[in-house]
This record gives structure tokens, C-alpha cells and sequence, in this order.
């Protein structure tokens, strides 16, 4: 199936997406235990990356402070806003592209918006908070709803699951219309299938392989491939040839939008991917 032309309302312009992958480039504002002690990026170290992405070709720079990992406790609200609005502050005017940030609570969109995103990426897709859904029509901002199955404490004991791609895709539509019921323009919505979050890597495939049935859906698609496993014949370690691999295959099946931290590891097999679906439209 052809990727399908959808339009994002981002601030006030009008994103036509399907021509060609879009990039976010995140920056990750949370501590990977191998740094030590430092429980957050400091503003000029997330400035640096937030500038190395975009050389990178990132069409937009996502902030992450809140780390989604099996059993990691979410992140309160005022660590958010401690770690994120230094960083926000030293971005404000200075980089030449919008920014999301990727939030549950409403507190933390507000004062992220506040301080000049224009995005803002919901990992729960408004499971966890609905009046996030209120501080973006607010605001008017561009939104991401991405599919999670259950909480991060849970994800550990959580067992195999039947037609992940049928609830899945049942999950997310429920989500829009939560937005819609809220009056959030449709113009303005996005999702993003959640590959890994609370799935196994039986079930990122077979989302995978199914993802062009979320082209049904007429909002863009983003996906989020960075350190994910994978079914495979052998087992495969993540890794950034097996990210490549998945983001060719989610743009020849219909993604609009890659979400990552190596714009320059995987933002090639994105461009061939956008080939091979111009020369295939061609000979259509």
C-alpha cells in the first residue's frame, strides 16, 4: 500500500507528510546508569546534542526526560520540571526548529508549551491523564498519542498477547477519539504504534508487519525503533543496523514520521525507503 498524504498542523504552519520521512531527533535528558551520578543533561550539554541532531537532518528535536524502561517508577512531576525547564530555557529562540516534548502530565506540557514546544508526545496515549488532552486544545499544540500497554512496573511479568495488532490498533483508535471528544483538531493529532512499550519482541514484529493497517487511521504515523528487539531466526541484539532495518521496512510501510536518536545512523535507510516508494508509485 502507498503511503498516504496526510496534513500536521505544528504552531501555525501546515506539515504535508508522505513525500518524504520526517526526523525528530531526541535528545535524552534522563541518566543511563553507565554516566554515574548525573540525573540530568545540563541545559548547554542538551543544547550541544539538540544543534548535533539537527546537523544530522532532524526535522524536529524531542526532549526526554522521563526514561520508559521495565521497571523504571514514572518520574514525578516536579523532577520532570526540574530536568526540563533548564533545558527548554537555553533552546528557547536558538535552534531553527520546533521542538516537542514528550510528557504525560498536564503540569509539565503546560509549562513545556510555555516556555516554546510546540509538540508535545504522550507515551500513555492519554491513559494515564486526560487533562494533558485539555492543556494542548488550550494551547492548539501539534500532538503524538503513543500506544503503551500497561505502566513500566508492570511490564516485567506481563505475558504473551493474542492479536496484538487488532487491540493495538482498536487502543489508539480510542485514544484519537479521546482528543476529538476533547476538540482537539484531527489536523493536529498523531500516532505512534509503541514498539517495546510493555511488548515483546514477537509483538514489535507482527506491529511491524502490520503497520500499514494504521494508514486507516488518516493521521501520521511515527515510529520508534531505537533499542528495540525484534523477532529474528537467531537471536539479534538491538542495535543501530537493526534500527536501519526497521525504519526501511516502517517507511515502505507507511510511517511518516522516524523518531530517534541516531538521525545519523538511521536517517539513511529512511531516504531509501522514501526511493523506493517514489519509484514504486511510478510504476504503479
Amino acid at each position: 500500500m502507498p503511503r498516504n498524504r496526510v496534513e500536521w498542523k505544528v504552531g501555525n504552519d501546515l506539515w504535508r507528510m508522505g513525500e518524504r520521512t520526517l526526523v525528530c531527533g531526541v535528545v535524552e535528558a534522563w541518566a543511563p546508569p553507565e554516566r554515574g551520578v548525573r540525573t540530568y543533561e545540563e541545559p548547554d550539554r542538551a543544547f550541544v546534542r539538540a544543534n548535533e541532531l539537527i546537523d544530522a537532518g532532524a526535522d524536529f528535536i524531542e526532549i526526554a526526560v522521563e526514561r520508559y524502561a521495565a521497571g523504571v517508577p514514572l518520574l514525578g512531576e516536579a523532577d520532570e520540571l526540574r530536568r526540563l525547564v533548564p533545558i527548554l530555557k537555553r533552546l528557547r529562540g536558538k535552534i531553527p526548529v520546533p521542538v516537542a516534548v514528550q510528557t504525560w502530565k498536564p503540569a509539565v506540557a503546560e509549562k513545556a508549551i510555555e516556555y516554546g514546544a510546540l509538540i508535545i508526545r504522550d507515551p500513555s496515549g492519554l491513559t494515564l491523564d486526560q487533562d494533558l488532552g485539555r492543556v494542548v486544545l488550550k494551547h492548539d499544540a501539534a500532538f503524538v498519542l503513543q500506544h503503551m500497554r500497561e505502566t513500566p512496573d508492570k511490564w516485567a511479568k506481563l505475558g504473551a498477547w493474542k492479536n496484538p495488532v487488532t487491540l493495538v490498533l482498536a487502543e489508539l483508535t480510542a485514544a484519537l477519539n479521546r482528543a476529538n471528544r476533547l476538540g482537539i483538531e484531527r489536523a493536529r493529532l498523531a500516532v505512534d504504534p509503541g514498539f517495546g512499550m510493555g511488548k515483546r519482541k514477537e509483538t514489535n514484529t507482527e506491529l511491524l508487519a502490520s503497520l500499514d493497517e494504521f494508514q486507516r487511521l488518516r493521521v501520521p504515523v511515527m515510529v520508534s525503533p531505537d533499542g528495540q528487539g525484534f523477532d529474528a531466526d537467531v537471536r539479534v541484539e538491538p542495535s543501530t543496523a537493526m534500527a536501519a532495518a526497521v525504519t526501511a521496512l516502517s517507511v515502505a510501510r507507511g510511517a511518516h514520521i522516524l523518531r530517534t536518536a541516531d538521525p545519523a545512523g538511521l536517517r539513511p535507510a529512511a531516504l531509501i525507503a522514501d526511493g523506493y516508494l517514489r519509484a514504486a508509485a511510478a510504476r504503479a
